[in-house]
């Protein structure tokens, strides 16, 4: 008899399947991405009606199958329903969920990037912070997390510490005022721009939303991420298209 397994984790994406279930994306700690089936979840009187939701996180009983799982049972610990309520808020965590699926795979750690976008969620629902520094903060983060992060704390082509003042996208770092006069594409930042950017990157999780920026920096954290995710990224998410709207 096959043994139930409970992970702990944030439902990423749910689709409907049949006349009765759903098929679940789970971004977990101790299996990574996973996709489950929830059985009768699309009855109103369904005990999996409720933990079937995108952005529901806790702990899910599941049964491992040969390519997929099934949910038994779950216990909610946040059903993130603030989001629900409010047509911006949950589309940037719609675009989150849909970052971190494309990211994450089975059977890798995860857990990194599921504690990022925990936490992301969670400023979204406190709304201290301005949404759209929320998002540059979780795209610089996740992808610092996948090893993809830019160089913001010394000259890319150098090595130098000081005078650090361009960002050079092609090069995937800051370059130096010496360096800067051999690299046409270059972006000049502020120094808090540079300053935000090493935060986000050296900083634990946990204490990623606890900064604002001026608008002046917001701007330049917008181009930064938008360029800089176009040479990564191989793909357009549809939640942006959504995101362009606000």
């Amino acid at each position: 008899m096959v043994s139930p397994v409970v992970v702990t984790g944030i439902v990423l994406a749910s689709m409907p399947v049949g006349e009765y279930d759903k098929r679940v994306v789970l971004l977990t700690k101790e299996r990574g991405k996973i996709t489950a089936f929830a059985k009768g979840a699309r009855k109103q009187n369904s005990a999996l009606l409720a933990c079937s939701q995108p952005f529901t996180f806790g702990q899910f009983t599941v049964y491992e199958g040969r390519t997929s799982y099934q949910i038994n049972g779950s216990e909610v610990q946040n059903y993130f329903v603030e989001l629900r309520n409010n047509l911006e808020a949950v589309t940037y965590g719609m675009y989150f969920c849909e970052f971190a699926d494309y990211l994450t795979r089975e059977n890798v750690d995860e857990s990194s990037i599921l504690k990022l976008l925990y936490q992301s969620l969670r400023a979204l629902t406190k709304g201290t912070i301005p949404y759209p520094l929320i998002r540059y903060i979780f795209e610089l983060k996740i992808m610092t997390l996948n090893g993809e992060a830019v160089q913001v704390f010394e000259c890319v082509k150098c090595g130098k510490k000081d005078k650090l003042n361009a960002l050079s996208l092609s090069s995937g770092g800051l370059l130096c005022s010496d360096c800067l006069i051999k690299d046409g594409r270059v972006m000049h930042l502020q120094d808090s721009t540079i300053y935000a950017m090493q935060f986000i990157i050296a900083s634990t999780i946990e204490k990623l939303y606890t900064f604002t920026v001026s608008d002046s920096v917001l701007s330049e954290l917008r181009y930064c991420m938008k360029h800089y995710l176009s040479m990564y990224i191989d793909k357009e998410f549809k939640t942006l298209e959504m995101l362009d709207m606000f």
